[in-house]
């Protein structure tokens, strides 16, 4: 078999540590360490206690896998939509530009509870969530822009990488991991049409894709057969979900173009869309000594993607809807000079806030629009309420490859996303920024946060 879907088959079954150049799987630790304190964070929001107590009513009362969001144990299957809803809550977990794909919340949840539930090590884990990585990143750019205007990239592409992460943990073969892509493909989905009523589905979505990798990647271990070409086919997910699928990137550079390394982490708590227009507004802010009352109107030029997703947000009605709204974004950075989970928390009822998004317009640039998504260039003009047009641009907001976040940031960021609402302890979230640290060197993958004599 020599089409994309096989040979990105191959490459995620026959994936081995030794093949991982160390940059990358210290980069996937530090992608870890930020999925799980994203976890901890979103671990009490009331969509993601709604899939726990769903978890709970359907699955066993203990298990191997870890439940961060209840702190009990369970299995695999339902451990992981747990932990995969909860990843995605505050907005804070990874992003992949050019796929405009959040990985971690779809690789490491299903993974952290296979592993945890078959006995594996550290360094097979890592492996594994590369495999998820490489998979699902290049999925996300095959399916392409058209894709994102309707279809939430990270619940489809999320399937693919959840069930390559799994399938690598059971030791699939090619053949076997091919049909677990066929399984996990057909099953892809999530709209964005929940955005507009601020409903819940985006913790369905990243749960689902969770538990949809599981699924497929346990039945084609026991000889369940998937398509061939759920990707690329005539009836495949490009046919049926995109205007501009391009097959060449399935298969583009696997061994040597490590996605992992091109993952960024999201600084500010909100929507990844309205981050290169905060970081350029906050820049302004600084550079002209301004505050919030300085300024009459804010225009921020983006991409289409990023009208598409932040434009029916025009009225938020919960916080987490406002993390979408590129007014609420802008006018947390001129109050707070910053756009973090409490700034939010207050932000819903704040007037300063309500009245600083009236002044907020978003507006097409070609030149955004050009290099997006594989660049999210970031551009604002300001008028001051003394008449002044001030104009900023940042070409790679914080978090990109290029702007990253050290090991320091990601530890202090985890310090506060583990503790949020008193999720973690100070000191649950010390022992977890170091077992991830010291993941490469364990045996057998234990409990990240509750004792590992918990599970069983």
């Amino acid at each position: 078999m020599n089409h994309p879907s096989a040979r990105l088959a191959e490459f995620a079954a026959e994936l081995k540590y030794e093949d991982i150049p160390s940059p990358v799987l210290r980069r996937a630790e530090d992608l870890m360490l930020d999925c799980l304190a994203s976890v901890l964070a979103g671990s009490s929001a009331r969509p993601v206690l709604s899939v726990a107590r769903f978890a709970d009513a359907m699955g066993p009362t203990s298990g191997p896998s870890e439940n961060m969001v209840t702190r009990r144990s369970s299995s695999p299957l339902f451990a992981a939509m747990a932990n995969a809803a909860a990843a995605h809550m505050v907005e804070q977990d990874d992003v992949h530009n050019g796929s405009v794909f959040h990985p971690g919340a779809v690789v490491f949840p299903p993974a952290i509870a296979v592993a945890q539930a078959l006995g594996r090590s550290g360094k097979e884990l890592l492996t594994a969530c590369v495999a998820g990585y490489e998979t699902g990143i290049r999925v996300g750019e095959f399916l392409g822009r058209s894709h994102y205007k309707i279809f939430h990239t990270t619940g489809t592409a999320g399937a693919l990488a959840a069930a390559a992460a799994v399938g690598r943990l059971l030791n699939l073969n090619p053949e076997q991991m091919l049909n677990a892509f066929g399984s996990a493909g057909t099953q892809a989905a999530g709209l964005w049409e929940f955005l507009k009523d601020a409903a819940d589905s985006k913790q369905l979505h990243t749960s689902h894709a969770a538990a949809n990798g599981i699924m497929a990647a346990y039945l084609a271990n026991d000889g369940f057969t998937g398509a061939r070409r759920i990707l690329e086919g005539a009836q495949g997910m490009g046919a049926g979900m995109s205007r501009d699928a391009d097959p060449a990137r399935l298969a583009q550079g696997l061994g040597s173009r490590w996605t992992v390394l091109e993952t960024s982490f999201k600084y500010h708590a909100s929507c990844r869309h309205t981050h290169p227009a905060a970081d350029a507004l906050l820049a302004l802010i600084q550079a002209h000594a301004l505050s919030l009352d300085d300024i009459a109107r804010v225009e921020a030029l983006v991409h289409q993607g990023a009208i598409d997703v932040l434009g029916p947000v025009v009225d938020p009605a919960t916080v987490h809807q406002s993390k979408f709204s590129m007014g609420t974004v802008l006018g947390l950075i001129a109050r707070h000079g910053r756009a973090g989970l409490p700034e939010f928390d207050a932000a819903l009822n704040d007037p300063a806030i309500a009245a600083f998004r009236k002044k907020v317009t978003m507006a097409l640039d070609p030149e955004v629009d050009r290099a997006y998504p594989e660049k999210w260039i970031g551009k604002v003009r300001v008028t001051t309420t003394d008449g002044r047009v001030l104009e900023s641009r940042v070409d790679e907001p914080k978090g990109d490859p290029g702007n990253t976040l050290s090991r320091a940031e990601l530890e202090d960021k985890t310090r506060r996303l583990a503790t949020y609402r008193n999720a973690a302890t100070p000191e649950e979230a010390e022992a977890l920024i170091g077992r991830v640290w010291g993941l490469g060197e364990v045996e057998l993958v234990g409990a990240f946060v509750v004792g590992v004599g918990v599970l069983g």
